[in-house]
């Protein structure tokens, strides 16, 4: 039997790893986003579009990456990401050192959209590490598992959230940058050292026939293989209509998750006039209160089942969203942040327990798309709260929270439709 490295808890640390150094890289705008915005004279949608920016390229190649992952197990995709999101951060900690504040002009900006672009690659890693994770568990194992990898990874945006303000007030913006660019480039290193692809993929890169790699994988317990090409995947599950309800109710869950790590900086600091610190730790509160409880989301959709816990966490999300956007109370909005972290933390694991029993037939297509459409939320709801600033003044920071209860109440009647066609039936 030919030789393979590591087994699947060594993967999921491997993978846990990427995606919590990845994904930390988008903490870094929210909080300094408000220093660009007085020096370069930017108005509150630029600021929005800026903050959004890394979601939008973090979402939208998770589609790509994830179909990747099914011809290479994982490794190479997520190194590839890792390098972008460090290209961008390097770039970033280039501009801030040199040209922050004075030589920073308007025109930099599109070269901070660019730069920002990049570093979000780091979110898109996401997708790749779900189906590196899953290709080393069984199917009984998996929701626990993923549970943990997505859990986890999601931390990270909060822990950092509360470091950067921490940091920006003792090494100033330029230190903070540079301190970042030696963290990532560390965590790169470290999912480089430590990640290995499942049984099957190491093998077959050994040059191993791919009937005989399968018989070897399975005997090394690998469970899941990959069955022909994820665009056939994408197809099938598009042509599912209950992909797109779930589509929706993770732009709303996880792609409003993203949203409001990026905006609620901006937020505490312009409506409550709050420090920079304080922000970054009102931000944190709501981030880890969303990523903690996702890892016990799981165990309660098995429990109670999906639609059922969709249609709870949605309805404490919407009470949440209905307080931050009435009452001007401080701490009232920290009470409608907390619920709104709760319902938005058990929906994301309500969701992807509910991927493969709504589209059995196409469960990686189906992952795809809702891990990456959904996530385009990130990018596109901030610039939405913008427009109610420039609208209606300090008032709209408070009255732009009216986009999630939209949202919510929408995810409410499609998790109540999916109820509704499961009823009497088990899906097939």
């Amino acid at each position: 039997m030919h030789h393979v490295k590591g087994d699947p808890r060594a993967g999921l640390t491997g993978a846990t790893l990427g995606f919590f150094f990845g994904f930390a890289s988008v903490a870094l705008f929210g909080p300094t986003a408000s220093k660009f915005k007085e020096v370069m004279e930017l108005s509150a949608a630029q600021v929005g579009l800026l903050v959004a920016v890394p979601a939008l390229s973090g979402s939208l190649l998770r589609i790509p990456f994830a179909a990747w992952v099914d011809t290479t197990g994982g490794r190479k995709p997520f190194l590839v990401l890792l390098l972008l999101s460090l290209a961008g951060m390097l770039g970033l900690t280039v501009v801030v050192n040199l040209l922050y504040p004075d030589h920073l002009t308007p025109s930099v900006y599109y070269l901070l959209l660019a730069l920002g672009v990049l570093c979000g690659c780091g979110i898109a890693t996401f997708s790749v590490g779900i189906g590196q994770v899953s290709y080393w568990f069984t199917m009984e194992q998996q929701g626990k598992a993923l549970g943990i990898y997505a859990g986890v990874g999601n931390l990270a945006p909060g822990i950092f959230s509360f470091l950067l303000p921490v940091a920006l007030t003792g090494l100033g913006l330029g230190g903070s940058y540079l301190a970042w660019l030696v963290f990532l480039g560390i965590g790169t290193f470290l999912y480089f050292t430590y990640a290995r692809n499942a049984p099957y993929f190491q093998l077959t890169a050994q040059g191993v026939p791919d009937a005989e790699a399968r018989q070897e994988a399975h005997e090394h317990g690998q469970q899941l293989l990959p069955a022909g090409s994820l665009t056939d995947s994408l197809l099938i599950s598009a042509r599912v209509w209950k992909t797109w309800l779930l589509v929706a109710m993770y732009f709303t869950t996880f792609g409003g998750f993203i949203a409001m790590t990026a905006w609620l900086p901006v937020y505490w600091q312009s409506f409550f006039q709050t420090s920079v610190v304080t922000a970054g730790l009102l931000t944190a509160l709501y981030s880890i209160l969303a990523s903690a409880i996702r890892i016990f989301g799981g165990a309660v959709s098995d429990r109670l089942g999906g639609e059922t816990t969709a249609i709870g966490s949605l309805a404490i999300m919407l009470v949440g969203a209905v307080m931050m956007t009435l009452f001007q109370d401080m701490a009232l909005s920290v009470a409608g942040e907390v619920l709104m972290a709760i319902g938005m933390g058990v929906g994301n694991a309500a969701v992807f327990k509910l991927v493969p029993q709504e589209v059995p037939q196409a469960v990686g297509g189906a992952a795809g798309w809702v891990g990456g459409l959904g996530a385009f939320g990130g990018f596109a709801i901030p610039p939405v709260m913008g427009r109610f600033v420039e609208v209606e003044g300090p008032i709209g920071y408070a009255h732009g929270f009216a986009v999630f209860v939209a949202l919510a109440l929408l995810s409410l009647v499609l998790a109540a439709v999916l109820k509704g066609s499961d009823r009497g039936h088990t899906p097939a």
